[in-house]
């Protein structure tokens, strides 16, 4: 199970408490129609401060050339997380291991997603909500059975987790896991 934290890392704090909650990795919005958005600039100031073992993730959706090339200069040591409309030959031609998030509305096939993006590091698997990003929402985790297992390792649950509900998900996920 990853833990992959995407919240308020530039709002004030400087994202060094966030790898004393367990944290392997800490999300950089770089989307500037995001609340929690933050510069490339800004990002690599708080990155910064994360302790050891902890991976900075640069989210993007939709970045220019000019804003990727940014990214790298500001964050060589960043995993990009692809959560827009990119394709497989965007993600891919970035040269830089990263993450693609899925966005699981009915009828989405994930299969043929995670196919498509066979050069991905992991799927994120996030709600479909208007515009990008899952929203804190919970989607239908049972369409997550069923995967094969080479897939499913290399799955981010992400969307709405809170305490009340992370049993649950991890419990699906090690279910459909050890199937």
């Amino acid at each position: 199970a990853h833990h992959h934290d995407s919240h308020g890392a530039g709002h004030g704090d400087h994202g060094a408490g966030h790898g004393s909650l367990g944290s392997y990795a800490i999300g950089f919005v770089l989307y500037d129609k995001s609340p929690r958005h933050v510069t490339p600039e800004r990002a690599a100031e708080l990155a910064r401060g994360l302790p050891p073992f902890v991976t900075p993730v640069a989210l993007l959706v939709n970045a220019d050339d000019a804003l990727v090339a940014r990214t790298l200069a500001c964050l060589p040591q960043a995993l990009l997380q692809f959560h827009g409309d990119e394709t497989p030959q965007r993600c891919n031609s970035v040269s830089r291991p990263f993450i693609r998030a899925a966005r699981m509305a009915p009828g989405f096939d994930l299969l043929d997603f995670a196919h498509q993006h066979a050069a991905a590091q992991a799927l994120l698997v996030d709600a479909h909500v208007e515009g990008y990003g899952g929203g804190g929402q919970v989607f239908d985790w049972s369409l997550l059975a069923g995967l094969p297992q080479g897939v499913r390792r290399g799955l981010i649950l992400s969307g709405g987790l809170h305490p009340g509900n992370v049993g649950e998900g991890v419990r699906l996920a090690l279910k459909n896991l050890l199937k």
